[in-house]
């Protein structure tokens, strides 16, 4: 796989340059190290493409994940203990699940990385939620979201996001005081 693009989202590319630019070249080592065509193993069976052999995300995330662990990155899970007390009284909250967590899913040198081949409010959320978050209770300082360029995602599943589309939201909500830097690559095959 190539990186095709990439998008600085508040000062991201000039802050993880400066302070990680092993690690960026290690995320670029990785991504380039796959071999997307072996994962071209998905028939679809949705009626705008029956048949038709598709990018499996879950085939590339694995390889991904092999290879950033393969150098040193790890997961970092956080379990979430939900408060009970928004609960008006007389509410029962036993269905409140116990065991929640987030999960950032790579983490070197306080430098996060997010893998998104999903559905669009996943890509959102890991900027602007999940890795605001992740800074917050001092895991992460900046991070890396890897997604999909549009001509790649379309040969996936529906529904699939891709930086492009997600570039003209950030770039259109624009920045907060509580967001923090991020390089997002647009990825293709």
């Amino acid at each position: 796989m190539i990186v095709a693009a990439e998008y600085s989202f508040k000062k991201g590319k000039k802050i993880i340059s400066a302070r990680w630019a092993d690690l960026l070249a290690e995320i670029e080592e990785v991504i380039c190290s796959v071999d997307s065509e072996r994962h071209k193993t998905k028939a679809s069976r949705e009626k705008t493409m029956p048949g038709h052999m598709l990018y499996s995300p879950i085939a590339l995330n694995r390889t991904i994940a092999a290879a950033f662990e393969a150098r040193g990155w790890r997961k970092q899970k956080v379990e979430c203990d939900y408060p009970r007390n928004f609960y008006r009284d007389g509410y029962d909250a036993k269905n409140l699940r116990s065991g929640a967590f987030r999960e950032m899913d790579f983490l070197k040198r306080r430098l996060g990385i997010e893998v998104q081949f999903g559905k669009y409010a996943f890509m959102v959320y890991n900027v602007c939620a999940k890795m605001t978050i992740f800074n917050r209770l001092g895991f992460i300082d900046a991070g890396v979201e890897i997604v999909p360029v549009k001509s790649f995602a379309d040969e996936m599943s529906t529904g699939v996001s891709y930086f492009e589309q997600f570039v003209w939201d950030l770039e259109h909500r624009g920045e907060s005081n509580i967001d923090i830097p991020v390089l997002i690559y647009g990825i293709d095959r």
